[in-house]
């Protein structure tokens, strides 16, 4: 059976940046306010009409089959992670398809939101485990903040989110003892609605209904998040799956030499932290300068750790996120 490694990473996210000042002029909160409940400083949201979530993507790809010097033209098929695609459909897995210019390769888009990168990459290391492919572009990328309730009403969820885009290129490989060793994925859907976009849908709330409404104080479409349930059931479940995969792997705590956890809350990330007696050179947080990507925040964050030098061969390296549905999940790799 082959292995699969990380061969190329690459990120972009947009040149504009909010800070917690800028949202105090349009909403009542502060600097003071957001920092404490999440320990975000900045974001970045994308200008109208230059950016959209599959450009983003397109230009973290380009990045990352940089990196691992890679022609678009070897590209055997493309896993696109997110909840904001640019379209309600097609998927924009096809469109990254298009805009590379690569060949007639599949395309897949996988949506677990927070989650969203780590079960692409779980698929990605499974299809090419098998022999299926040999190269596999893997994106994850949100676009946030045109969906956003930028007004008071909305701050507790829309001061956390920001725009941004990273990607990956797994890579069949015939090192044993380097790349991707497992990953493990869980969902709970009783607590679907607990952090949610209702409308607009196929179900609970359709078009045609808001076109009708023409209600300015319907919130069905905007997220809506049960901040304080959320954060108890991720706390639980990151300290769970971290651990479901050290241990299938005979690894301990100690082994771990980066852990990237999905950017949702530096809280979060702290007391993961503190729970497992990790140092600050062992956790990688750069939510303070980008909020919560969503299915982009592990791919940024992995890239600029790499980037940094803070990951290096023969690292253990682990990603764990947890997010909407409830969905979570984990990877343990070797570098």
């Amino acid at each position: 059976m082959y292995h699969s490694k990380i061969s190329g990473l690459g990120y972009y996210v947009p040149e504009n940046r909010v800070t917690n000042d800028d949202l105090s002029k349009i909403m009542d909160t502060s600097d003071e306010w957001i920092q404490e409940r999440t320990g975000i400083q900045e974001r970045r949201h994308v200008v109208r009409g230059e950016d959209t979530t599959t450009s983003m993507g397109v230009k973290a790809a380009k990045k990352a089959l940089d990196h691992a010097q890679l022609a678009p033209e070897a590209i055997d098929f493309v896993i696109f992670a997110t909840l904001s695609p640019d379209y309600y459909f097609p998927g924009p897995g096809v469109l990254v398809q298009r805009d590379l210019g690569l060949r007639t390769v599949g395309a897949l888009d996988v949506r677990n939101q927070c989650s969203g990168f780590v079960y692409a990459l779980s698929i990605a290391d499974q299809y090419i485990k098998t022999g299926m492919y040999q190269h596999i572009l893997v994106i994850g990328s949100e676009l946030h903040s045109t969906g956003l309730d930028m007004t008071t009403r909305g701050r507790g969820v829309s001061v956390i989110f920001g725009d941004g885009a990273g990607a990956a290129i797994l890579s069949r490989s015939n090192e044993d003892a380097k790349g991707i060793l497992s990953t493990h994925l869980h969902a709970e859907g009783q607590h679907a609605e607990e952090l949610a976009l209702i409308a607009p849908g196929m179900g609970k709330r359709w078009v045609t209904d808001i076109l009708a409404d023409q209600n300015p104080e319907d919130e069905s479409y905007f997220p809506y998040m049960n901040g304080q349930f959320v954060f108890k059931n991720a706390v639980v479940r990151f300290s769970e799956v971290i651990m479901e995969g050290l241990q299938a792997n005979n690894l301990q705590v100690s082994d771990i030499d980066m852990l990237i956890p999905h950017q949702a809350n530096l809280r979060i990330s702290q007391f993961i932290q503190q729970k497992f007696k990790l140092t600050d050179d062992q956790v990688f947080n750069n939510i303070q300068k980008y909020g919560n990507t969503t299915a982009a925040s592990i791919p940024i964050a992995l890239t600029e750790a790499w980037e940094q030098g803070k990951i290096k061969s023969g690292d253990l390296v682990v990603l764990a996120a947890f997010g909407s549905g409830f969905t979570w999940g984990s990877v343990i790799m070797r570098w």
